[in-house]
């Protein structure tokens, strides 16, 4: 997995790609949570203790038993999925439970789920204002590894002293039980290898919906409780989860951040829960109207935007990969990695790197700037016949350890967009879409002809459970939306439609990455945490730089 210690979000050009694809829309590495006696280290031999504080506020007919469950808090360790976790979870002051929800909310006395859960309690009790649930988005992103990693960086954030700071592993995903499982990581491996994306042809369009089509029933048969988990798997779901949480954490009110694909599951809530919301920070908004192709060729121009910014800044560098001329780095890009469609580098382990994996660390890299001389190092590297370096990047979007290992970040994201939004099915537009995406970002354009195959969404055994539209959600308390002038993942504008949308304030960060909130920028950080202890909103107009 990423890592920077923060951001880590995934947004592939969903527009070229099929099953493997996963447009991650944010991933924070973070944990906390309070151990049973307050500050407690993370010992592995923690007691447990339980917390009985629901139902807290209004409980919807059938649900009684869920939002007043108690919640056995205790180690975190048994909890941990993956190497990221393992160490994540070892951290100081951290406990982890497990939240039960129902399966399907229309059948509360139907199978259960169970829901991870990581907390690190406000480190001032006597100014605690109450809990803050945190999502990092995705869809796919684990809240508790987030929590876990921003309770360490935030030690003398007014945030983490006033909240118990709280993430959760959305349904499917990390310690969330079942896991939504499509492909091992042996057929991982092997899809990324092939580099079907780049063949146009009629024959590799069938291939490609040959292989979509298999991933999708791969997803309902490796999946616990099959259809019915993947059908009641998408936003619509989490945020009724997310009621849950916030009764049984003792919360008449919620008290919400959400990154990225986050705020999309911010404002589900606020629509379906408007009287039940306290303060809710939305940072990198996906915009609520737009629909996937749209906004995929928006996502494009943000990489591109990036990348623009990248080569001046490696343009001035004696060893800038691109050379010294920044008009001319997106020839240079192409120049290097478009020979890889024919003719992959082999980085070891039997492993080769293609035209798909050497943009796709590429993309990785443009999320934040920290991962800027890692890029310029890595196409220096390609010059002399290696892609290890490419690989890595490659291997940390797709979130593979050095064991071979994968999340299932990327199986879940396919699975909750699958549900979240109806499936593209006129080819036409898909090659709209493509022609238009090579033209704002030609930096990854594979110079082929383009094929219209169809995703795994088209193939899904059941069907859409929301789409893309303006969040109604009247009587809400005005939210905070903070939106980065050059976010590649979630473009600008999008924050400014979201906030207007939602009648709620704008704050802009005027910098080159994805997301900002409590990653060390003062003004934000100021501003945020002001709105989330008082509810004080941020003048008209204001603006945070960089730097």
């Amino acid at each position: 997995m990423c890592s920077l210690p923060g951001w880590h979000d995934h947004a592939v050009p969903l527009v070229k790609r099929t099953a493997r694809v996963a447009v991650l829309s944010c991933v924070v590495l973070l944990a906390s949570v309070a151990a049973c006696s307050p500050q407690q280290p993370a010992t592995g031999h923690q007691q447990t203790s339980i917390e009985s504080k629901g139902p807290t506020g209004p409980v919807p007919a059938g649900l009684e038993k869920f939002y007043s469950q108690p919640l056995a808090w205790g180690d975190c360790a048994p909890y941990a999925k993956s190497q990221d976790a393992q160490s994540a979870f070892s951290g100081e002051g951290l406990d982890c439970a497990r939240l039960t929800v129902p399966l399907d909310y229309s059948k509360p006395q139907g199978d259960t789920i169970t829901l991870g859960l990581l907390r690190h309690r406000a480190t001032d009790s006597g100014a605690r204002v109450g809990a803050l649930v945190i999502n990092p988005g995705g869809p796919g992103a684990s809240g508790m590894e987030q929590v876990a990693g921003l309770s360490g960086q935030l030690s003398q954030s007014e945030v983490r002293r006033r909240f118990d700071l709280v993430g959760f592993d959305p349904r499917g995903i990390g310690a969330s039980e079942p896991q939504v499982h499509c492909l091992t990581d042996a057929e991982r491996d092997t899809e990324r290898a092939e580099d079907l994306d780049t063949d146009g042809s009629p024959v590799g369009v069938a291939k490609r919906e040959a292989e979509a089509k298999d991933f999708a029933v791969k997803c309902a048969q490796r999946t616990g409780h099959g259809a019915a988990m993947l059908e009641n798997l998408g936003t619509r779901d989490v945020a009724k989860d997310m009621d849950v949480l916030r009764s049984v954490l003792g919360e008449r009110k919620l008290t919400y951040l959400g990154y990225s694909y986050g705020t999309r599951l911010g404002y589900t809530y606020a629509e379906q829960f408007p009287d039940n919301v306290r303060a809710m920070v939305l940072d990198g908004a996906l915009d609520p109207n737009q629909d996937e192709l749209d906004s995929m060729v928006e996502q494009g121009a943000g990489f591109e935007k990036a990348f623009t910014q990248f080569a001046a800044w490696c343009a001035p560098r004696q060893d800038c990969a691109l050379g010294s001329n920044p008009a001319a780095a997106s020839a240079m890009v192409q120049n290097l990695v478009r020979p890889l469609i024919s003719h992959p580098v082999d980085v070891g382990d039997g492993r080769k790197l293609t035209f798909d994996d050497a943009t796709l660390g590429a993309i990785q890299a443009l999320y934040t700037q920290q991962l800027w001389q890692p890029l310029n190092a890595g196409l220096n590297q390609l010059k002399r016949g290696r892609g290890t370096s490419l690989m890595a990047l490659a291997d940390e979007y797709n979130e593979r350890d050095n064991r071979g290992h994968y999340s299932n970040t990327q199986d879940a994201f396919t699975s909750v967009r699958c549900v979240d939004d109806p499936p593209v099915t006129d080819k036409t537009k898909i090659l709209n879409a493509q022609t238009r995406y090579d033209q704002v970002a030609p930096f990854l354009d594979d110079g082929r002809p383009n094929g219209a195959a169809l995703d795994s969404c088209a193939y899904w055994p059941v069907p859409n459970t929301s789409k893309p539209h303006e969040p109604k959600a009247s009587g809400v308390p005005p939210v905070l939306v903070i939106s980065t002038t050059n976010d590649p993942a979630t473009p600008y504008q999008a924050g400014v439609n979201l906030a207007k949308a939602m009648n709620g304030a704008l704050l802009t960060f005027e910098g080159t990455q994805h997301t900002v909130f409590l990653q060390g920028n003062q003004c934000v950080d100021d501003v945020g945490a002001a709105y989330l202890i008082n509810g004080t909103l941020p003048a008209a107009g204001q603006r945070c730089a960089s730097g």
